[in-house]
């Protein structure tokens, strides 16, 4: 039987695979290091808090996840023609000595079974939104692109001293990295767009990770991203991770498939209800596994890490794939 590390490789090189990868299964996540320690975040149902890039963040009962108050007296960047004059990023300069505790729990991670991944979030694009307000930052593409071009080098600059100290201490095999880039039905810009903007930006965060031996490069957008496709496989992602039915995922494994891989096909808005039941989650399962087959792909509910909304849904699903692996592998 392969370890899970080995499955997960032969599943995205259309090798071997001698079961369905289980979601999250292949990789052992690091969310903690001193700069996550040290970024204040708020508790589902508590109150507010504010971070270190000064976002106000508020994280509701029965949501998958934290998101910006944006009100006027919250917003961080008032006027993005002067943005600099708002937006202060974290610091950066810690120490060996500051991430020993996080190394000595990595040294823990069984490397031959699981890829020590990094995990990091926000990403650049939802960074540029939490600072400024959704509207206000998809508007500025158009109106303003200078000082959009600006605000997005400064972030991806920040994420690279960030990659720099991570694969100098923890030395990561894989990253998992979030940036939401579409809703359910659309992606939130143009190809074109995607690509003067964010691209460039992903070329060089992504790539330092490449050179510096991240083996596996997840993506997370739990979204409509299909026509982002082309510019994701230009970026070096492996694995795009919470692809939405919407984005007819056998077709894009057809397409794609040796290029990209795909993780979800499981809509969180169908599973991971307060009404979520087996049987709902049995037949979505079986649907995109059945669809999807067992190369390029890797069933997953599309929600960002190993976690549900509802208590037990995750599991649940985690459940019915080992138990379709006993049917068809075993």
């Amino acid at each position: 039987m392969l370890t899970k590390r080995q499955n997960l490789l032969e599943t995205i090189r259309g090798g071997n695979p001698d079961r369905f990868v289980n979601q999250f299964e292949p990789f052992a996540m690091i969310r903690q290091t001193p700069v996550t320690a040290n970024n204040p975040k708020p508790v589902k149902g508590g109150p507010n808090v504010v971070n270190n890039w000064g976002i106000t963040l508020q994280f509701p009962e029965n949501t998958p996840g934290s998101f910006p108050v944006h009100d006027e007296a919250h917003i961080v960047i008032k006027d993005i023609a002067r943005w600099q004059e708002y937006v202060h990023a974290p610091r950066m300069d810690y120490t060996e000595n500051d991430w020993a505790p996080y190394i000595a729990a990595a040294e823990q991670i069984d490397r031959n079974d699981r890829f020590l991944t990094l995990s990091v979030s926000p990403g650049i694009f939802e960074q540029c939104h939490n600072l400024m307000k959704m509207e206000n930052c998809l508007i500025s593409f158009y109106e303003y692109p200078d000082e959009m071009h600006g605000l997005i080098d400064y972030i991806a600059e920040w994420e690279l001293e960030y990659a720099r100290q991570a694969c100098a201490w923890l030395k990561p095999d894989a990253l998992f990295h979030h940036d939401d880039w579409g809703s359910m039905i659309s992606s939130f810009m143009s190809p074109d767009m995607f690509r003067e903007f964010m691209v460039p930006a992903y070329q060089k965060v992504y790539g330092y990770y490449r050179d510096h031996g991240v083996e596996i490069i997840v993506h997370h957008s739990d979204s409509y991203a299909a026509n982002l496709v082309p510019a994701m496989i230009e970026i070096g992602i492996d694995i795009w991770q919470g692809c939405a039915t919407t984005n007819q995922v056998p077709e894009l494994i057809r397409q794609y498939g040796g290029q990209i891989s795909f993780m979800g096909n499981i809509d969180n808005g169908v599973v991971d209800r307060a009404d979520w039941s087996r049987e709902t989650i049995e037949r979505e399962v079986r649907r995109a596994c059945e669809t999807c087959g067992r190369h390029y792909f890797i069933p997953n509910t599309i929600m960002g890490g190993p976690a549900s909304t509802y208590p037990g849904v995750y599991e649940a699903v985690t459940e019915t794939i080992d138990m379709i692996n006993r049917e068809s592998y075993l």
